[in-house]
């Protein structure tokens, strides 16, 4: 689902669409898993890479039936769609690989935190390819990402394509370029700060009497509903909040002492820390030997 309605109408979706998936880490494989999920294409017109063929996470692909290389070249030819998904600090050597055969047909997009669209224009040495830059989360796998979008062009059909292939895989957003590195925190990494804050809510369900794959269960379930009232009915959350907290009663005594303890502050001392890391991961990027 797009909350945005400035890109262009897409065409019909092309089911013989080639995806290119390059860098099959956890985002990569996610990316690749919610496209057949979703039935956008078949794996068979997926081509994912990784440097490490003999990699276990590889098994699953395989079976179903993905084209899998460890060659970018290989993977790009008969694509359209490039997902580029490698850590920052390998971004340059893959585009210097593949600059050579990437073409105005097809569509690079950039799921790499820090890059700007003009950093892989440069390295590509091609003006002319639309570069775009999408930020989705690991939630992508089960369809259910928030996934945020830019590009130079918003009129662009190019940009309503992309946008149409991660409609597929959960909700979108199309910003403008300087939001995307806030969008890597509070949606790229906001998956692992709920999760913890999940893990914490299962831990003190654990210490009051439930057995842990239970209290997991109770507290994600508890998570996906709140999550639900503020999506589906709209409102904010402190409306939801107020509808559950009463004078004198326990939900208030609970939320006054996290808030002693520093909840709401850590929550977002968090968020901001991991933007202002994220935009230095490129430009500052060293490759680990």
């Amino acid at each position: 689902m797009s909350h945005s309605g400035t890109s262009a109408t897409p065409p019909k979706f092309d089911s013989n669409l080639k995806i290119a998936v390059l860098g099959c880490g956890n985002l990569g494989s996610a990316i690749a898993k919610g496209i057949v999920a979703s039935k956008l294409v078949q794996p068979s017109q997926i081509a994912i890479t990784r440097r490490n063929l003999s990699h276990a996470g590889l098994e699953f692909f395989q079976a179903a039936g993905f084209q899998i290389t460890a060659d970018n070249n290989v993977a790009i030819k008969d694509a359209t769609l490039v997902l580029v998904c490698v850590l920052p600090q390998y971004l340059n050597e893959l585009l210097q690989q593949i600059k050579t055969n990437v073409t105005e047909k097809h569509i690079v997009v950039s799921c790499v935190s820090g890059a700007e669209i003009a950093d892989i224009k440069r390295q590509l040495g091609n003006p002319e390819v639309e570069v775009i830059r999408a930020m989705p989360n690991t939630a992508i796998a089960v369809q259910e990402s928030m996934t945020c979008i830019a590009g130079l062009n918003r009129a662009s059909e190019k940009l309503a394509l992309v946008t149409q292939v991660f409609d597929a895989l959960g909700s979108t957003l199309i910003v403008e370029e300087k939001d995307i590195v806030p969008a890597t925190a509070l949606c790229a990494c906001g998956i692992a700060f709920f999760c913890r804050a999940i893990r914490a809510a299962a831990q003190g369900g654990t210490e009051i009497g439930f057995h842990s794959e239970d209290a997991i269960h109770l507290a994600a379930q508890t998570a996906k509903g709140a999550a639900a009232l503020l999506l589906v009915g709209g409102n904010h959350p402190e409306r939801e909040i107020d509808k559950v907290t009463t004078p004198l009663g326990c939900t208030i005594t609970g939320l006054n002492q996290m808030e002693h303890s520093g909840f709401s502050s850590a929550f977002i001392k968090g968020i901001v820390t991991a933007a202002e890391k994220a935009a230095t991961l490129y430009k500052n990027k060293k490759r680990d030997d």
